[in-house]
């Protein structure tokens, strides 16, 4: 299908990112409070959440929107993402690119973890 598409998938980490890319999706913005390390086998934008994180964990996380929490202006930040996507849409590559990190996990029923 042509256009913005939009897929629902289940809660955990590793096995929504797996359904996105395998639906076909091509770049996956991923918004992360605890900064999971891993990666899908497309290119996968890391969002942290808070600004802790994004510094410890800047090897893992693509971009900070920690900010907006401390009256940073929602504006200038989602300008900055939208600089980003298109720096990774025209080749820049994502932070589990650059690791080397593509992982995949097939939903099962249970507990996943």
């Amino acid at each position: 299908m042509r256009g913005l598409n939009l897929l629902n998938e289940p809660g955990n980490d590793m096995v929504a990112v797996t359904n996105l890319a395998a639906a076909g999706c091509h770049l996956i913005l991923f918004t992360t409070g605890r900064g999971t390390p891993f990666g899908g086998f497309v290119p996968t934008i890391k969002i942290s959440t808070n600004t802790d994180l994004a510094k410890h964990k800047s090897k893992w996380i693509d971009f900070d929107a920690g900010g907006i929490a401390r009256g940073e202006s929602f504006e200038e930040k989602l300008d900055g993402l939208k600089e980003l996507v298109v720096a990774i849409v025209n080749g820049q590559q994502t932070a589990n690119e650059r690791t080397g990190a593509r992982d995949i996990a097939i939903f099962k029923t249970g507990v996943t973890l």
